[in-house]
């Protein structure tokens, strides 16, 4: 039986993961769009300052949160949440390896003059910002069906006569 915390805590991480970037993708990318370069730049720098600290830990917690529930699943669960943790942790390399990166030639064009493919820069981070975020959101739907599934067992359970029992069907069976 997976513990209220453990679930609770693998909810909430990955969920304000996928939501702190999806907020990102729907309205900040699409507000960047539509002010001048110069201003977008300078915001964008920003932004990446503050976000850096308080997003990379919230990465960590959600891998460490999907990581713990993997291991304190069963079966099919523990493969969803291996999974969810797997994926949690691709947008962190997404992230890493991706648009930090590009983060750090924004800062400079920010005090300077962006080069002339700046435009196919600025896609190929859009591009590594929905991949992110798709990983997100994907893990956190993975997440959901496993605690979804637990409190079906949790229910289970509780049924009198049932106490302490082990449930007879797992809580995602293989078809």
């Amino acid at each position: 039986m997976l513990s209220k915390s453990v679930r609770a805590a693998a909810l909430l991480f990955p969920g304000l993961l996928a939501g702190a970037f999806g907020y990102g993708a729907v309205n900040v990318l699409y507000a960047f769009r539509e002010v001048p370069l110069d201003v977008r730049f300078t915001f964008h720098t920003a932004l990446m300052r503050v976000n850096g600290p308080v997003m990379q830990t919230l990465m960590g917690l959600a891998v460490l949160s999907t990581l713990l529930l993997a291991v304190r699943s069963k079966s099919r669960p523990r493969w969803v949440a291996a999974s969810a943790s797997a994926l949690t942790f691709v947008s962190f390399l997404v992230t890493r390896f991706g648009n930090v990166p590009i983060n750090q030639q924004i800062k400079h064009w920010a005090a300077g003059t962006p080069p002339s493919d700046y435009a196919e820069i600025l896609r190929r981070w859009e591009l590594f910002h929905f991949t992110r975020t798709g990983c997100a959101l994907i893990a956190f739907v993975l997440v959901i069906t496993i605690v979804i599934g637990s409190g079906a067992i949790d229910e289970h359970n509780r049924q009198p006569g049932r106490a302490g029992r082990k449930p007879a069907i797992d809580a995602h069976p293989a078809h």
